[in-house]
Parts: C-alpha cells; structure tokens; sequence
C-alpha cells in the first residue's frame, strides 16, 4: 500500500533526516580519525586533521536543514540563531596549544579563517535582510522574526568587532563560546518541547519524559565539561572536552530522532506553525 503525503511533509522529513544523517557523518568521520590515530584533545580539533573536511561539511549541512526549516515558532528562532553558531564552530575552528598555557590558532590558518569567516558573516547578513523582505512580502512578518533577525545581525556584527579589536582573543576564544552557545540553545528547544508537546499528540507524558532527560543531559553535560577543564583533568590524560563534546553530540541527534519521530504523519509541520 502506497502511503500518500504532501510534497512539504516529503520535504520536511528529508531535512529532519539530512540532520541525523550530518551528525552521523561526522561522528564517523571523527570515529575514523580517532582510530587511525588516536585519541584527539577534542572533536573540534578534527579540523586540523584529515577528517577536517566531514567537520565542516557536516556542520554547514546542519546549519543550513536548521535554517531551512525556519519557521516562526519561539523554538525555530532559538535553532535559527544555532544555525549561525554552528557555522562560527564550522569555520572558525578551535584554538590549539601553542605554548605553555597559551592557545591560539596557528598561523598557517588564519588566512584560511579570516576569509572563511568573512564569507559566512557577509552570506548570513544578506540572508537576513532577504529573510526581512520575504517575511514582509508573504505577509509574516512578526516579533519573533525581527527578534530572531536583531539576534543574528548582532552576533554577526559583535563577532566583527571582537575580532576587529582583540583578534588573538577572537581566535583564541570564539570556538569555545559559539559551542557551548549552540548546545545550550538546544538544551532550551528540548526543555520548550518537553513543556509545549503537540496537543493531539498521543503518549505524550513520553515524549515530555524523552525532551526533559535530553535538556537535562545536555545541561549536565555541559556544566561537567566546563568544571572538568576549569579543574585540569586534561592534565591528567583524561580527554574530557572529547567526551563531553561526543555526548553532547549524541544527544543532538537524539533530539532530532525523536522530534523527527513526533512529527512524522504531520501534513503542515508545526515547527513552521505561526505561533508567535
């Protein structure tokens, strides 16, 4: 039996899916890397190695399903703005040692990222003001976009003037502060999900017991990251930014799995609903 669905419902899951699928294809990239050559201070860090490019890739085919399935939703504006930040984790890579208690990005990259950077931060500032003009045009122009364009164009802009100003504490810094941006915005989504389920929605004390331990996990995992490399556990040859980024990693593509799984059979997709 044929099972009949909407061409934006086919869309939909495609993006949903491509998600996972991105996330899945640089946890294998990673994987290989950590295989073939040991263990790595950190996922960021398969920048500087051959699995470089699945790093990038799947980063910016995440930022672009997230941005392409935007919606006006308080939640969509919340990834909207994680899209972005994902693109800074993309581009703008992770700082390495480079001497005693010193990190920083090594010079042979740094033309590499200063165009990089450049060209995100111009691309998404135009995306902005057609995203304005669209909106404005369909008719769907709300708070919640100008509040979401206003956070992006902010960013965009802060990020220049930092790295304009201090541009060994942008290159030594601005990785770190967009990853731990980017997974704590999507710790909120799943706390909002967990609160505001579909309402027709069957099993849904389930899903809100699946959303909450995902924004709980994710909370945790992120507070134990940052006391574990404020604490030196580094030093003593545990990789714990490696693991903390892994499990969070993991937990992402948990939330899409199960979001993806909720909204399957919907034929207009509520994460493009017009709540304000």
């Amino acid at each position: 039996m044929r099972i009949r669905t909407t061409s934006t419902q086919r869309t939909y899951r495609y993006v949903r899916l491509a998600i996972v699928g991105a996330t899945v294809f640089l946890a294998v990239g990673v994987g290989i890397e950590l295989v073939g050559r040991g263990v790595l201070p950190s996922v960021s860090a398969a920048y500087y190695t051959p699995a470089g490019p699945v790093f990038v890739g799947a980063l910016s085919a995440i930022a672009l399903a997230l941005l392409a399935l935007s919606g006006r939703s308080v939640e969509q504006g919340l990834l909207d703005v994680a899209a972005v930040l994902a693109l800074v984790i993309a581009f703008v890579p992770t700082s390495v040692s480079c001497g005693v208690d010193v990190r920083c990005i090594p010079p042979e990259v740094r033309a590499t990222v200063a165009n990089n950077a450049g060209a995100v931060a111009s691309v998404v500032l135009v995306g902005v003001v057609v995203a304005i003009v669209l909106a404005r045009v369909q008719g769907t122009l709300s708070r919640g976009v100008v509040t979401t364009a206003a956070v992006v164009t902010a960013i965009v802009l802060g990020g220049g003037v930092w790295a304009r100003v201090a541009p060994e504490a942008f290159l030594a810094r601005a990785h770190e502060a967009a990853a731990v941006a980017f997974f704590v915005l999507i710790a909120v989504v799943a706390g909002l999900a967990a609160w505001r389920p579909r309402p027709a929605r069957v099993r849904r004390s389930r899903l809100r017991v699946a959303y909450a331990t995902v924004a709980g996990a994710i909370a945790a995992t992120l507070v134990l990251l940052i006391v574990g490399v404020l604490a030196g556990v580094e030093q003593r040859g545990i990789p714990v930014v490696l693991v903390g980024e892994s499990v969070a990693l993991a937990l992402f593509a948990v939330f899409w799995i199960v979001q993806t799984v909720e909204l399957w059979d919907e034929v207009d997709p509520s994460i493009a609903a017009t709540r304000e």
